[in-house]
């Protein structure tokens, strides 16, 4: 049968009925389509949404006037508004769309829409879950993830609370469970004589399902318990995918014909007469698109959301509805939930941050939102502000942000060459952290001031890191020729070696600090240890099936790994030796965190006002803190009060001093300092005693410009530290000279303005010294 086919760009939502026909809405791959199905001289189409990636599944909200699908290629899930006149428009000028799931899905297959209860539930072949979110709320839930294989068409019955999908796995089946995910209304119907199964739909009034199966070349159909099963088309068909039924009418894709197939059923459930519509396309899932589809039925939800404080669900009877949470978050009453998960682990992936909760058994990992992530390494964790820390080894950073992925920031970037471990102070409220590249252990503030260099020699590739803030103590692994974990106190001092023998790639480190216990792992030796804290009374607390452990953390009695190999998250009983996989297939697994998110326990002198410390207070053994001002060289005079420190440059790569600071430490702790310039006074310069300052090393532009270097030269340089990251500026006669006089004047008022941060600093520099260093660099 011939039928002529053309588009047109008309308004959705009051034209379902026109012509009296049925519509039917359908993913096109690169569009959204509506199809008219009238007479059988022809098929108006709807372009509903243009330039799609790849739509796979679709469905509607019909009262809600939206049309949502699953992008594959950019793992999203999207719906448009379709009402009003924009309907109509063409070219990029969609109807209004909305992003409804941005992270998490990897391979969306399925899509059905609750519109009782305006909710989206979708199966991710990938990920091998069944998952449900709010259409406006957002909150999401991961309903079944065991025993799925690659699920794929989903299909509610929502006034009964009943929910269908497909799976074509090893083991391909067609599942049933109630719509709230309870386990015990989860039910395989068919699981025989069936192969691929694609595509499903249901008949509401007879309580029948359809289904299509590609493998087997056959549509058949059977009762909502998998009983009085039928083969509805007999014939072989090419590939038929997705289907959907409306009036005694079964409608189908299929990938060879790219075409939509329709047919009479009868009441024995056979197909009559087949048919054909819509060619040269490239149909995926297909809807009946009538508001006859989705009856109105009153529901428990419809009223105040049935009372509860985030999702409610269709559940089977006698209960009818379920009020759940989040993934991750426990239900605290019947009605109620938790503000978020109490314990959980903070996952580093490379090039994304998970988070998976411990309070529930699905243990699925949910996308920290946060940008900019491209090699992390290791995480940790502040309870009282509740911000997570990373290392970013390609980012060349150290960052945070809060659970939610909000305020992130980058706290060191200035000089970090290989960050590896971090560690968290939550008592003192200080930062350290492992470099590999200069092979260096560091502290600053937890938003990245005041830094300062704790352990420097005897180093070579120092990796996982950990802190006793109570005990004053820090552990590290140096997986180097000469493998070995030293512990310190948090100022550096009082170093030791505590193992250095039968180590190989000593990863990850953990502290019991109930027990007084160090465990760390080792990917070299496929070994859990754990000793004292001096490294007596070690012992091997498992050696079976470790291919290559990396991250590494303690909570309560339990031990927490990641494996590369193995691409999992595994635990261990730390008393019991109980062993389980938290998460498997999941590759580029990096560091791990195991946390209780309230968790504030500890008590040392710097809690209290910060030690009396005007910048950094280091716990150490017995509670005999030490105040640390930033950029610690090393201590100048004999009552242990001046310390020297050299400019930025200077101290992080060794190059030749060309000025220092005095910084002093009095008695009560505050640390004050003074310019002693070992350049040669320059004509028209002074320096000034500055005491009280931000710890900003500075100097006037004349006397920076005067200063000379080995070999003559001359150089200007300026050792900023800005709120949370130190910048060095290192500007040649050469360069200078190819910028002209008007650029340079605009480049050293720019970095004069950075400096100082005010406009008298411009002015200054004009009344001073400018047009001098002007001459002095161009020639002029």
């Amino acid at each position: 049968m011939t039928h002529r086919h053309y588009i047109r760009k008309i308004t959705i939502a009051n034209h379902h009925k026109s012509y009296g026909y049925p519509e039917l809405l359908f993913a096109n791959r690169k569009d959204i389509r509506i199809i008219d199905v009238g007479k059988e001289t022809r098929a108006r189409q709807v372009i509903v949404k243009q330039e799609v990636s790849f739509a796979a599944s679709v469905d509607y909200y019909y009262g809600g006037q939206l049309v949502c699908w699953t992008d594959i290629d950019n793992e999203r899930i999207k719906c448009v508004q379709v009402a009003g006149s924009q309907a109509a428009s063409s070219g990029t000028k969609d109807h209004r769309e909305v992003t409804v799931i941005t992270r998490g899905v990897v391979s969306p297959d399925g899509l059905a829409v609750d519109w009782l209860g305006e909710k989206l539930y979708w199966t991710d072949s990938d990920t091998n879950k069944v998952e449900v979110a709010g259409l406006y709320t957002k909150h999401r839930r991961v309903l079944f993830w065991q025993d799925l294989d690659q699920p794929r068409a989903i299909a509610l019955v929502p006034h009964k609370g009943l929910m269908f999908w497909t799976d074509w796995g090893e083991n391909p089946k067609i599942e049933r469970a109630g719509m709230d995910g309870d386990p015990k209304t989860r039910k395989v119907i068919i699981n025989s004589d069936i192969h691929w199964p694609n595509g499903l739909t249901v008949d509401y009034e007879d309580e029948v399902i359809y289904w299509a199966d590609a493998h087997l070349s056959y549509i058949a159909s059977a009762d909502f318990e998998g009983k009085r099963r039928t083969k509805v088309v007999e014939e072989k068909l090419p590939h038929p995918f997705a289907l959907t039924y409306f009036n005694h009418t079964l409608y189908w894709t299929d990938w060879e014909t790219n075409a939509i197939h329709y047919c009479s059923i009868n009441a024995s459930r056979q197909c009559e007469k087949q048919s054909k519509l819509g060619i040269n396309l490239s149909p995926m899932y297909i809807h009946v698109y009538d508001p006859l589809r989705q009856k109105h039925h009153d529901t428990p939800c419809q009223q105040d959301n049935g009372g509860c404080s985030h999702l409610c669900l269709a559940a089977l009877p006698p209960r009818n509805y379920t009020c759940a949470c989040p993934t991750g978050v426990k239900l605290i009453d019947e009605h109620n939930c938790a503000p978020g998960p109490e314990k959980m682990l903070i996952l580093a992936r490379r090039e994304d941050l998970r988070l998976i909760s411990l309070d529930t058994p699905d243990h699925t990992a949910v996308v920290l939102p946060v940008s900019g992530v491209k090699h992390a390494i290791a995480v940790d964790y502040d309870p009282v502000d509740k911000f997570i820390y990373w290392t970013d080894d390609e980012a060349l950073s150290i960052q945070r942000a809060r659970a939610d992925g909000s305020d992130q920031q980058i706290i060191v970037s200035a000089e970090v060459k290989n960050p590896d471990g971090v560690a968290v102070d939550w008592v003192a409220r200080n930062l350290y952290w492992t470099d590999t590249g200069p092979d260096r252990i560091e502290v600053a503030r937890l938003n990245g001031t005041s830094r300062k260099i704790v352990i420097t020699e005897n180093l070579d590739e120092p990796r996982a890191i950990a802190v006793d803030p109570d005990g004053g103590l820090m552990f590290w692994t140096d997986w180097g020729q000469r493998p070995k974990i030293e512990r310190a106190a948090l100022d550096g001092s009082q170093r030791k070696v505590i193992i250095n023998t039968d180590l190989g790639w000593p990863n990850g480190v953990a502290i019991d600090f109930d027990m007084k216990k160090v465990y760390w792992c080792d990917a070299k030796t496929d070994k859990i240890e754990e000793s004292d804290f001096d490294g007596s009374l070690r012992r091997v607390v498992l050696n079976d099936r470790l291919p290559h452990v990396f991250g590494f953390s303690l909570l309560g009695d339990f031990l927490y790994w990641t494996d590369w190999q193995g691409r999992s998250i595994e635990r261990l009983h730390k008393l019991t030796g109980q062993r389980s996989v938290i998460v498997d297939q999941l590759p580029d697994l990096m560091g791990l965190k195991a946390v209780n998110v309230s968790y504030r326990a500890g008590v040392n002198p710097c809690a209290t006002n910060n030690g009396g410390c005007s910048h950094l207070c280091l716990n150490r053994p017995n509670n005999n803190f030490t105040c640390g001002c930033p950029i610690v060289v090393y201590d100048h005079s004999e009552d242990n009060h001046t310390v020297l420190t050299s400019s930025t440059r200077e101290l992080f790569t060794g190059d030749v001093m060309i000025w220092r600071t005095c910084l002093h430490r009095s008695h009560g702790g505050s640390c004050q300092r003074e310019a002693v310039s070992d350049a040669p006074r320059a004509a028209g310069c002074q320096r000034k005693a500055v005491s009280d300052a931000p710890m900003t090393a500075r100097m006037s532009i004349c006397e920076l410009t005067h200063t000379k270097l080995p070999g003559g030269h001359r150089s200007i340089e300026y050792s900023l530290l800005l709120t949370t990251t130190m910048r060095t500026i290192l500007l040649s006669r050469n360069y200078l000279a190819a910028l002209g006089a008007s650029n340079t004047a605009f480049l050293i008022q720019l970095l004069l303005v950075w400096l100082d941060g005010s406009d008298s600093a411009i002015t200054l520099y004009k009344k001073t010294c400018g047009q001098g260093i002007l001459a002095l660099y161009t020639g002029q």
